[in-house]
């Protein structure tokens, strides 16, 4: 397992901090040219974008971000002008080196919180969702969208999209909805249970269709996070973890610190090590510490800094083999 931080794509403090606790790999966007600017996937761009980050001594393995895709998800007129897009990113991508993509199936919006200031320990605030503030919730500009509709969209994308990244040798991680609620402002959210990703990954057999394992949001969907896993550990179909962890339930949630949710955290990491996991595994939606701004929520240096030594210390205790499930 490598330990992996998300970072800006372009230098911040906290490439060099997190070089400095030992984490070896960057997850990052696409860059960009300057505020307002088209985002760029060409290769040139990308390869400059992994040599920065292999000059400060990390390397970018992980990109989570996309070009355009909303018709593709609608599955709408001008989704094969999308997809042109996404295949030579794709192409571009394997060839500058990356080799994972995190994507997501979340249309209008991505993840959603009712709450990005909700007080937690010593005075740390944490997101928070609560479903009864959305229901009457106006629709999104996208008006209503059906599962079958997005079921539709998601088997036309995966049939051509992993040849192009069997060809590319990129492994495809697509992130679990959040909240794994369905529907939210008319808008259906399908990859919301361990069944949905039982369905996703039937539908192609090559090992680089896989998921992100965002551990928080998985352990909304299922009571038993060990056995799920294994079950989708096994057979090499999780490139990438989001290790987090939250309290409460797909309706009414909120995050925690990695050390005080209901998680056996150290029993997670123990699964991990036992299916071979040897991909980039990134805290997620950490708390804001006193003293720092809240921004971004979920993402601020501190929170981020005291989870990866809570992560390196359970990583150890693993792999030393004194911890034995």
């Amino acid at each position: 397992m490598r330990l992996a931080l998300h970072l800006r794509p372009w230098p911040t403090e906290m490439w060099y901090l997190g070089v400095q606790m030992g984490v070896t790999d960057a997850v990052t966007g696409i860059p960009a040219t300057g505020p307002g600017a088209p985002k760029l996937w060409d290769f040139l761009s990308l390869v400059q974008l992994r040599q920065q980050f292999a000059d400060a001594g990390l390397n970018a393995t992980v990109i989570e971000d996309s070009p355009p895709m909303e018709l593709i998800r609608l599955g709408v007129e001008g989704r094969e002008e999308e997809f042109e897009g996404i295949a030579e990113f794709i192409t571009n991508m394997g060839a500058a080196g990356f080799r994972v993509w995190c994507y997501n199936w979340m249309v209008a919006f991505n993840w959603l919180r009712t709450s990005v200031t909700t007080a937690d320990r010593g005075g740390a605030v944490v997101s928070s969702y609560d479903h009864a503030l959305m229901r009457d919730a106006p629709p999104t500009p996208a008006g209503i969208v059906s599962e079958e509709q997005l079921w539709d969209s998601y088997a036309w994308f995966v049939e051509r999209i992993v040849p192009i990244a069997k060809a590319a040798d990129v492994r495809l991680a697509l992130h679990p909805d959040d909240p794994p609620l369905s529907p939210i402002r008319g808008v259906a959210r399908i990859m919301r249970s361990v069944e949905a990703f039982d369905r996703v990954l039937a539908m192609h057999d090559d090992p680089r269709h896989g998921m992100t394992f965002c551990q928080g949001n998985i352990r909304l969907m299922t009571d038993d996070l060990p056995a799920t896993i294994r079950h989708f550990g096994t057979d090499g179909r999780v490139p990438f973890v989001h290790f987090r962890d939250v309290r409460g339930t797909p309706d009414r949630f909120r995050e925690t610190f990695h050390d005080d949710g209901p998680t056996d955290m150290l029993e997670a990491m123990a699964c991990y090590h036992e299916i071979g996991f040897d991909g980039p595994m990134r805290p997620d939606h950490v708390p804001t510490l006193y003293g720092e701004p809240n921004d971004p929520p979920g993402y601020t240096t501190r929170g981020r800094l005291y989870a990866i030594g809570y992560m390196r210390g359970l990583l150890e205790a693993v792999e030393s083999g004194r911890f034995k499930l």
